[in-house]
């Protein structure tokens, strides 16, 4: 399929439009970086989309031409009428001004089989992720725009995991759609982003109930990430070190080991160990 670009230059002089570095705006505009966020969204003609972040709609404009239905978040004010012109030949475009994080999702979607497509800035990124794995209605797929050294945290495995990848690991499968150079983005970034694109599961691997205590002693885990899980779970969850050694005996866990080398089954055991004590 043959797709039409926004020419997001002239939008930009038209309505003096300059990216705002408070909201980490970096427009996508280089045809070959859409191209790869769009082919990772493997979308069809009966897809929904939710959109976080259109900024003046390079993406939304390619989304449009693809699914049968756009939804698209942007905080920014000043881009909606931009956003709306370049947006006004397709009727299947739903533009909502808002903060995606004070949104309720299951109100943005219209049925229970969608995909989410976005270009994040890295400050807000594990908070949106999680804010959308833990909706109600959630995402077969989502698929993220972010900086290539936060997408190789995300893709980390056991040994080199962080507090970010035990965060989206716990809801789908993982995969890199594509490195972005920096130059493909106006303005350019200092660094080159990714896509990521995430599977996710029918259910989470970390039961929704567990949730809470999961992410409260993975954040305690990770927090002193130098130290050994005995030393940080300790410090972070204020209990006795030998409580915490307790634990992680239960858990079948030595605790001289540190955060970064425990898999998604042991920080779960780790969990119901925990809230069974």
């Amino acid at each position: 399929m043959s797709l039409n670009y926004l020419n997001i230059h002239s939008l930009m002089k038209k309505y003096g439009i300059h990216p705002k570095k408070s909201l980490g705006q970096n427009f996508l505009v280089e045809p070959a970086g859409l191209s790869k966020v769009i082919n990772a969204a493997e979308l069809t003609a009966e897809d929904q989309v939710l959109e976080i972040g259109a900024g003046l709609g390079s993406l939304t404009y390619l989304l449009a031409q693809v699914a049968k239905r756009v939804t698209t978040v942007e905080i920014d004010r000043a881009m909606l009428p931009p956003l709306r012109e370049a947006l006004s030949e397709f009727p299947n475009v739903r533009v909502i001004e808002g903060d995606i994080l004070k949104q309720n999702i299951d109100e943005l979607v219209e049925d229970q089989d969608y995909v989410v497509v976005a270009n994040i800035p890295y400050y807000i990124s594990s908070a949106i992720i999680r804010h959308l794995m833990e909706a109600s209605v959630r995402p077969r797929r989502v698929v993220l725009t972010v900086q290539k050294e936060v997408a190789e945290r995300i893709l980390a495995r056991d040994g080199k995991m962080s507090l970010l990848s035990l965060s989206v690991q716990v809801f789908g499968e993982v995969s890199l759609g594509g490195v972005i150079p920096a130059g493909s983005f106006l303005p350019a970034p200092d660094v080159d982003s990714a896509v990521l694109k995430i599977e996710l599961y029918p259910e989470p691997i970390i039961p929704l109930e567990l949730h809470d205590a999961f992410f409260r002693i993975a954040q305690a885990g990770f927090s002193q990430k130098r130290k050994t899980l005995r030393n940080s779970l300790s410090a972070g969850l204020h209990l006795p070190t030998d409580q915490v050694e307790a634990l992680l005996q239960e858990s079948q866990i030595e605790n001289t080991r540190r955060a970064e080398t425990l898999s998604l089954s042991e920080w779960h055991r780790l969990t119901r160990s925990y809230l069974a004590n």
